[in-house]
């Protein structure tokens, strides 16, 4: 097998990928290193190999030229598409949505509403079964993964200790106080996402080693007291992909298949592991069509029923859509409305870069959503019945992404009857 297999569409940023954004700034110092002797030399020859490409695609304005070892994640076989029926939205409202994700680089965009796929559109070279590189937006579905284990009995809790899976942290003083609930809304206190720097850094080894899970789990830093701050991380989301494993004894991304892809009917694809027969990303970097990520939405619209099945624990949703006071914006692997800011991004509120525009209040405060590094967002209305999909590459700078007005002029466009509750807006301010 050569180092990197070319796939298009398969690409991530120098900078770690986070969110809606990419950030390139120095945080932190650098853990302890894992050495040759500790890792293996084959696998630290390995790591170089990785960071030399990533730097040469940086160069010339890349990102990583390409996820390689990719593996097989299983769907529903045969797949059967989500059903098809007439809008009660008008016409021109999802003709301007549609509009406006085509001039944004966008790869698909779909529109659900009660119960039925209203709109369908790819652009380029997509179409129904396009692989889509979800970067940010698997981190929702780690969310939703733990929930199918809590469901299933093989974790207690979101306030089991991370560390009853993770035995290397037992007898760490502060690791040992990780929850699971933690890795989900980025309180851990593990080191905030940034700039990688060089190959010594350990954000470069967390994201490019081969065995980037033990690099996480015994090379990663504690800089925050678990549950006291937020602060966005990529390692919090790699981490649920070993608990995982420990918890079911399955391979995370055939876990992802058998407990959660298949039972919902959804189409599976790719997912890039850090060596053959190794650990997942569960972070970024799987691959799936603009149909599953739909469908994961209609999951979490349904409060985790499907077709009469439970599969996610009664209330699950509503706690991964509750806020902490550390960020009145972020639940659990999905982002909410709360009150209105104009610029929103994944980092700590305090702090200013990566903000996405948010040019007017949501039409509905219920609005929830996935939004992956790209502006790669799936947008959740439960009061209205509503999915919204977008999915492709970073906007130009000449038209950039707007996380409001796609939901809003489709709330807005909605036919309802005399019965039918009206949108309560996000609160202003």
């Amino acid at each position: 097998m050569t180092l990197w297999t070319r796939t298009a569409h398969f690409i991530l940023p120098l900078a770690m990928a986070i969110g809606g954004c990419t950030i390139k700034t120095e945080v932190g110092a650098a853990a302890p290193l894992g050495s040759a002797a500790s890792t293996g030399a084959a696998d630290e020859a390995l790591y170089m190999q990785r960071y030399e490409a990533q730097q040469k695609a940086a160069i010339a304005g890349g990102g990583l030229p390409a996820y390689d070892p990719l593996e097989p994640v299983r769907g529903a076989s045969p797949y059967q598409p989500l059903p098809e029926g007439p809008a009660r939205i008008n016409a021109s409202a999802l003709q301007k949505a549609e509009q406006f994700a085509r001039e944004r680089n966008s790869s698909a965009f779909l529109v659900w509403h009660d119960g039925a796929l209203v709109q369908e559109s790819y652009f380029g070279e997509a179409d129904r079964d396009y692989l889509i590189n979800a970067k940010s937006l698997a981190k929702p579905l780690t969310a939703i993964i733990v929930g199918r284990a809590i469901q299933q009995g093989h974790i207690k809790s979101l306030d089991q200790p991370v560390a009853d899976f993770i035995t290397e942290w037992k007898s760490d003083p502060g690791k040992s106080k990780i929850l699971i609930r933690h890795l989900l809304d980025m309180r851990s206190g593990l080191l905030p996402q940034g700039f990688g720097g060089g190959p010594e850094n350990v954000l470069n080894r967390a994201y490019l080693h081969p065995r980037h899970d033990e690099v996480i789990i015994n090379e990663y830093p504690l800089v925050n007291e678990p549950g006291s701050r937020y602060e966005y991380a990529n390692a919090n989301s790699e981490l649920v992909a070993p608990v995982i494993e420990r918890a079911t004894g399955q391979r995370y991304h055939d876990y992802v298949s058998d407990a959660l892809l298949i039972p919902i009917g959804a189409q599976g694809g790719t997912v890039w592991v850090n060596r053959p027969g190794g650990v997942a990303h569960a972070g970024c970097c799987i691959q799936l069509p603009g149909q599953t990520w739909a469908r994961l939405g209609i999951l979490l619209l349904n409060d985790g029923i499907w077709e009469s099945e439970r599969l996610l624990p009664d209330g699950y949703v509503n706690a991964m859509r509750t806020p902490t006071k550390e960020n009145p914006h972020a639940g659990m692997g999905v982002w909410i409305a709360g009150d209105y800011v104009k610029g929103r991004g994944p980092l700590h509120p305090s702090m200013e870069a990566g903000k996405t525009l948010h040019s007017e209040p949501y039409a509905d405060k219920d609005l929830f959503l996935f939004d992956g590094n790209g502006s790669q967002v799936v947008y959740i209305v439960p009061s209205q019945r509503l999915i919204i999909v977008r999915t492709g590459d970073r906007p130009p700078k000449d038209k950039p992404w707007d996380n409001s007005y796609i939901p809003n002029l489709v709330i807005n466009a909605i036919k309802r009857g005399p019965d039918e509750p009206q949108p309560v807006p996000q609160k202003g301010k």
